[in-house]
């Protein structure tokens, strides 16, 4: 953790002007009350910006989607970019090994290349003035940067100069220069150390308020946020680098500590299960002259330095299970690379030393508080609170964190299997989704459908049921306010291939291509939302709408349907024809012989393509990647689980054995006097399962309460929280228990009386 912080905190330190420099961010609020928090803004937004709010220093705009194919030399090779303006390079510390800073950004078909990509398409760096052809159109080179750090948020391989995107984009997102264009572009801003952000931030109030006036049903307004807080904030919607949603930190910091908390109660048990032998030795100390304070020094030291011997094991594991960790989920190996540095390691000492100072207090002060009289006596009878004597407590403390652990783990368990199996609304079966990365779609139709393992085929712009949206303004009836739905752009072949169910209407009508068009298909709830034809779909076939300043007609409605994962809610979906929405192709398959039929793809798709490689998924493995964060954080809350489990029941077995060992005489008694086995082992057991016991009457509400009222709140569709779940952890536990304090009850039931007793 100390080493996936730190990664998270240093990211963009690298920019001279880092703790000045501010994200806009915004929030889009619509008149039935539905919100959404994006990293985005508009272009707008930032022209109203550099005009009218004098506080800031600099103002850069940058624009996603910039990519394709370059062509030098008659090779094709991907890139992959930004469309950033002038002041870009000005704003961040992303230093040119050639070309002006000042002027390579200026000019449109401007193109600023990284080392590395600069190598790949000319096989070095001096390329200035040299020509990139992407589509047809050529950009010159005017300038080289160092490769990217790791730790920046924004990944590039190419800037393209922002005046190209105002070119060539013009219509863009209902506007390029809308103010409710909020999909696609970013603004940074250099707020000085003398100004008051608060101040910009009323700026930026006025702004809204002005803006917002001029636009029908949606509420936009904009936000600061400082650059050294996006990787550790709250996940917004567009985020154009990796984050951390600082949710997760805290549930897997909050684990992490009581992991350490779990192992410094243990170690306190231990000592002080070991207080027989220690007590003595304190004893004889404090009779040859030791002070108090010798014996608090003597027991920190000692678990100081048995926390640093433990750093050594501990450091070793984090090598080996360094890459395992990176490997967990593609977003961590995109976010961290927990590499070792002095400042890293200096922290390790540190935490060390605390745990050390942690783990040893209590010992160190009971210790040291030890009189003759309690030599003689034993210890059990010291208490930290009423009637509850103190390892009994740290027992009960320890399993109820390992049941809330591993009940977690398993609750997390079902949610997770239970969204990969849920009804989607459309079948996914035998699916695999062909990414196009440009080429042409009838021409690998063409191929594909002479395949016998393909039975059908389909084009979509998104994948839906993966959390990939697309926004449009929806207009309805007399009035001219608008609203914001989502929406794909499908082909004709596109609904009866993912088995959709219409409640009313039909499929795209064949017609001419601009009839086709200028159809829609709606879900129940756009339906339901806009009011059309009195919330009754057969009724809203016909109906007229306005979709981005577009009429179109309503010729199907169907049955509600994940398009986003189920931790968000259903809301207005539209589906739009056309004859090449260009982005993936949707393969049927008739076979499940998947390897070569696979590689029966692959085949046709070098034919067509020879730059790119094959980028097709099952979109079964798709949904499952989806929902792969989640399986990423059951499997570290797993691992937690063990480890709680197994560092309580070495405490719990310390505790068995102390009690064990000074019960052997009453055990021998009570066998004189014939008490049996069973009995024995029952009497030597019963308080450390009313322990066990009591730590589940504390851990599963808490556990159930947390789920019910805090974690699954997040998940709009969501499976019940049952009581197998809650008692399948509790029953793992007791069984480790039971053969924990068995194995030692057993022994001591089946000692010779005559042996024990001979010296009495």
């Amino acid at each position: 953790m100390i080493a996936f912080i730190s990664d998270l905190l240093s990211y963009d330190n690298f920019h001279e002007k880092k703790d000045v420099i501010y994200r806009v961010i915004t929030t889009s609020r619509q008149a039935n009350g539905s919100e959404i928090n994006l990293a985005s803004s508009s272009v707008k937004a930032g022209y109203k910006i550099k005009e009218s709010v004098s506080q800031i220093e600099e103002v850069t705009m940058i624009r996603s989607g910039f990519g394709g194919d370059a062509e030098v030399n008659e090779r094709k090779i991907p890139l992959q970019g930004l469309w950033a303006d002038n002041a870009f390079l000005n704003v961040f510390s992303f230093p040119l090994l050639q070309g002006d800073p000042g002027t390579a950004l200026k000019e449109p078909y401007s193109l600023v290349l990284t080392e590395k990509s600069a190598k790949k398409l000319f096989g070095e760096t001096n390329v200035l003035g040299k020509l990139v052809r992407f589509d047809s159109l050529d950009y010159i080179v005017t300038g080289v940067m160092r490769d990217i750090p790791k730790l920046s948020l924004l990944q590039f391989e190419a800037l393209v100069s922002f005046s190209t995107a105002e070119l060539q984009k013009p219509d863009a997102d209902g506007g390029f220069n809308s103010w409710q264009s909020i999909f696609m572009n970013y603004t940074y801003v250099v707020i000085p150390e003398n100004q008051d952000v608060q101040l910009v931030q009323a700026n930026l109030d006025r702004l809204c308020k002005e803006e917002n006036a001029t636009v029908e049903n949606q509420k936009i307004s904009l936000s600061l946020q400082p650059l050294n807080k996006i990787s550790i904030e709250n996940f917004l919607a567009n985020e154009i680098g990796p984050v951390m949603n600082i949710t997760a930190i805290w549930v897997l910091g909050i684990l992490t500590f009581i992991v350490i908390i779990s192992a410094c109660f243990n170690y306190t048990n231990l000592s002080i299960a070991r207080s027989l032998k220690r007590s003595r030795e304190v004893g004889i100390r404090k009779v040859i002259g030791g002070l108090k304070s010798h014996v608090i020094s003597q027991f920190i030291i000692e678990a100081i330095l048995i926390s640093l011997l433990a750093l050594i094991f501990s450091f070793l594991l984090f090598l080996f299970l360094r890459s395992q960790i990176i490997s967990l989920h593609p977003s961590i190996k995109e976010l961290v690379s927990l590499h070792l540095s002095l400042k890293l390691i200096l922290g390790f000492v540190i935490l060390a030393i605390i745990i050390g100072l942690v783990a040893g207090i209590f010992p160190a002060f009971f210790f040291s508080r030890i009189k003759a009289i309690q030599v003689l006596k034993g210890f059990s009878s010291l208490r930290i609170f009423h009637h509850v004597n103190l390892r009994k407590a740290l027992i009960v403390i320890q399993y109820a964190f390992s049941l809330i652990f591993i009940t977690a783990t398993i609750i997390g368990y079902n949610q997770y299997k239970g969204f990969l199996s849920s009804d989607l609304g459309f079948s996914t079966e035998n699916i695999v989704n062909i990414k196009l990365q440009g080429n042409k779609a009838e021409l690998l139709r063409q191929k594909l459908s002479q395949l016998p393992e393909v039975s059908e085929i389909s084009q979509s712009r998104i994948i839906s049921g993966l959390g990939s949206v697309n926004g449009a303004q929806l207009k309805y009836g007399s009035t001219n306010d608008s609203s914001l739905v989502f929406q794909n752009y499908v082909d004709e072949h596109y609904l009866p291939l993912h088995e959709y169910e219409f409640l009313a209407g039909g499929n795209f009508r064949y017609g001419s291509a601009n009839s086709l068009e200028s159809e829609v298909i709606v879900n129940e709830q756009l339906v339901k939302r806009f009011n059309i034809g009195d919330n009754d779909p057969h009724k809203a076939i016909g109906e007229k709408i306005i979709l981005d300043g577009k009429n179109a007609v309503i010729v199907g409605v169907l049955k509600d349907f994940h398009y986003q994962i189920l931790s968000e809610p259903i809301k207005s979906f539209v589906l739009r024809y056309s004859a090449n929405p260009g982005v993936y192709m949707n393969v049927k398959l008739a076979s499940r012989d998947w390897p070569s039929t696979l590689a029966s793809i692959e085949k046709a798709w070098k034919e067509l393509d020879s730059v790119h490689p094959l980028d097709a998924k099952f979109y079964n493995d798709q949904i499952e990647q989806a929902y792969s964060q989640f399986s990423m954080m059951i499997k570290v809350i797993g691992f937690l689980s063990f480890l709680t489990i197994f560092i309580s029941s070495i405490g719990l077995f310390g505790m068995v054995v102390f009690t064990v060992e000074t019960k052997l005489k009453e055990v021998s008694i009570r066998k004189v006097f014939g008490a049996g086995a069973e009995s024995l082992i029952f009497y030597l057991s019963k308080s450390f399962l009313f322990l066990i016991l009591l730590s589940a009457v504390i851990a599963l509400p808490v556990t159930f309460l947390f789920f019910d009222k805090v974690i699954l709140t997040h998940f709009a569709y969501h499976q019940p929280v049952g009581p197998v779940e809650l008692m399948t952890g509790l029953l793992g536990v007791l069984v480790v228990a039971l053969i924990m304090i068995g194995s030692q009850t057993l022994s001591a039931a089946r000692t010779n009386p005559a042996k024990m007793l001979q010296d009495e």
